[in-house]
């Protein structure tokens, strides 16, 4: 962590007598001004934490975090924080949390294949009889299986189509209902239009499909998505701050990080029309809960991607390889493709998995590669019309893997579970 001298705030002149002295109060010790750190970073593995610290100064990013394990062993853990336009920003710890967007994906996955595991759900099983869904607006919707919900193939294509989970205003106006709409507002305007492709043709990210996913887990269970995942898939981890998120900065949960974001936008949680901060009720937080509802630390997620190395309490080894195996429609031109909550590509001797997330007022990266390294990099911005590139982190991060020269032999992992 970075120090700072402190000034001697109140001078007083040796050959003034004490009875003559006046008391001053004593003004406020200046704010830390620049990027301030929290946490661990070792020496051996600096590298990353650099790319961290010029990752956020660059594009003025005041909240992100780091952490890295290799083979179950938690080697960094750092918070990362910036005082700003005389607003200073409250320390960011490595326990801090932030909304994860997308990184909720695989969490989804996870709890799906849990329910499969069991003996409880199929992957062949039609969303429509699952759930109860017609598919008089378009009969290819019985093609939709839990499968391909999780691999995107459910026929849903937000290029063509609206997002679903994103067009609350269309859809309480559509269905003539007022705001904030629910699942099942969102399920039933979805259900009375026709897909946009054959499911297993093609596949086209859906945020709705990962939704649809989260119902279903309620459904199978018997219980609320949250808690389930809380009780079969982060318990067994010695998990427990991760929860779904709330809409406004009032609802934020202790120790969760403010958001920034340039953009405002219209109010989806009443018909006032009010225009507020876009991170702050500009999107239903716990309507995205399967696919982009949670809040995590990187400790955290850096600990459940864990479920995916090997067999253990979650996940049996053969439900891993259903995770990670090649959908019916190949692999991407590129040598990817898309699992069940994660991208997937084949290196030597390993398959490298990984997701980003990303809202207004977040951005995350969570990646499993080769020789067992895992990382997750959180940030309370996004990229946005005039900031620096943001895809760039992995390639930053990749570079800095390649030129570790040895590893930290200690465990953080007590500290923070």
């Amino acid at each position: 962590m970075a120090t700072f001298s402190r000034r001697n705030l109140i001078r007083t002149g040796a050959a003034l007598a004490p009875a003559l002295l006046t008391a001053r109060p004593a003004a406020a010790a200046p704010p830390p001004t620049g990027l301030q750190t929290t946490g661990t970073a070792p020496a051996e593995l600096a590298g990353f934490d650099e790319v961290m610290k010029t990752f956020v100064k660059e594009r003025e990013i005041s909240c992100a975090q780091l952490a890295i394990s290799k083979r179950g062993r938690l080697l960094l853990a750092r918070g990362y924080y910036t005082a700003s336009q005389a607003r200073y920003v409250p320390p960011v710890s490595p326990t801090s949390l932030f909304r994860i967007a997308s990184l909720s994906k695989p969490v989804t996955a996870a709890a799906v294949m849990r329910l499969v595991q069991e003996g409880r759900l199929g992957l062949s099983a039609p969303v429509t009889t699952l759930l109860g869904l017609s598919a008089e607006a378009d009969p290819r919707l019985a093609q939709v299986t839990v499968l391909r919900l999780m691999q995107h193939l459910g026929g849903w294509d937000r290029s063509v189509s609206l997002d679903h989970l994103w067009s609350d205003h269309a859809i309480s106006a559509a269905l003539d209902v007022p705001l904030p709409i629910d699942h099942a507002d969102i399920i039933r305007y979805a259900t009375a239009r026709p897909l946009d492709f054959a499911p297993g043709t093609g596949m086209a990210y859906s945020n709705y499909g990962y939704m649809l996913l989260g119902r279903i887990i309620e459904k199978v269970s018997g219980t609320d998505y949250e808690s389930y995942v809380k009780e079969k898939v982060l318990a067994p981890l010695g998990i427990t701050r991760m929860r779904i998120g709330r809409s406004l900065r009032s609802e934020a949960a202790a120790g969760e990080v403010a958001y920034a974001s340039q953009y405002t936008a219209k109010t989806v949680l009443d018909d006032t029309g009010t225009t507020v901060p876009y991170p702050y009720g500009g999107f239903n937080v716990p309507n995205h809960d399967a696919n982009g509802g949670w809040l995590a630390s990187a400790v955290d997620l850096v600990r459940f991607a864990g479920v995916f190395d090997a067999a253990g309490p979650v996940l049996g080894a053969a439900s891993i390889a259903k995770v990670l195996a090649k959908p019916e429609i190949g692999v991407s031109g590129d040598g990817w493709w898309y699992g069940c909550g994660w991208y997937v590509r084949q290196v030597p001797g390993n398959l490298n998995t990984w997701h980003a997330g990303s809202m207004p007022g977040t951005y995350t990266y969570l990646a499993r590669l080769q020789n067992g390294f895992t990382y997750a990099a959180l940030f309370n911005r996004r990229e946005e019309q005039g900031t620096p590139d943001y895809d760039v982190l992995s390639s930053r991060m990749n570079a800095a893997l390649n030129k570790v020269a040895s590893w930290p032999a200690t465990d953080l992992g007590p500290r923070y579970f």
